[in-house]
């Protein structure tokens, strides 16, 4: 599979994620994307417990041949490629989270070295920087990063239970989590497709 192809991989795993996570709470008596987390889909005992591993299992996959293409993407360019590796780190989070369902023990540690995989966009930021053709590819991962440390210090929220903060967010903590997917997943996009262009346009520069 040409690099070019395997680019927009980012892009296909948001969308398999987008459209498994919403078309399988639709099995779910009675659920709530406001209130309930993604992992209560697939928790222990859950009818869509098969389905949504399979579809994370997915998201894995497409996550790795997006870092295949980051990887060689950026060795070309002769820039360093730890924003490949760290997305490796986002695609195996996401396997673990599938394979342990809720409450397994192994689930919220999965769970929190997801926060390994989403230092990749400031990786990739710092890799490609000093490239005048990768100013947009740099401005999105800088901007994306900012909003996933954002996203991240809320979610993190639940560990401080007698917090204001976690008073206040409590109520819609299902729209909470899910903001930090949607940016991580925001940034796959983007960036995929920002490298698929360049790539296309064959501006690399070292």
């Amino acid at each position: 599979m040409k690099r070019g192809e395997r680019l927009l991989f980012g892009p296909i795993s948001a969308a398999i994620f987008c459209v498994g996570v919403a078309g399988l709470a639709l099995m779910v008596p009675g659920y709530s994307h406001v209130h309930q987390t993604v992992s209560e889909i697939g928790e222990v005992g859950s009818p869509a417990r098969i389905p949504f591993t399979v579809m994370l299992a997915c998201v894995c996959v497409c996550t790795l041949i997006f870092a295949s293409a980051i990887r060689d993407f950026s060795s070309q360019a002769g820039r360093p490629k730890l924003a490949a590796y760290l997305t490796v780190c986002s695609g195996l989070s996401a396997l673990g989270v599938g394979i342990f369902a809720y409450p397994h023990p192994l689930h919220n540690v999965f769970g929190l070295s997801e926060i390994i995989g989403y230092q990749a966009p400031l990786a990739l930021a710092l890799a490609w920087r000093s490239d005048p053709n990768a100013k947009a590819l740099v401005v999105c991962s800088w901007v994306l990063f900012g909003l996933l440390w954002i996203a991240m210090a809320l979610n993190l929220s639940p560990l401080f239970p007698q917090s204001w903060l976690w008073e206040h967010l409590k109520p819609v903590n299902g729209l909470v989590q899910r903001s930090l997917f949607l940016t991580w997943f925001a940034w796959c996009t983007v960036a995929g497709l920002l490298m698929w262009r360049q790539e296309r346009e064959g501006v690399l520069s070292r």
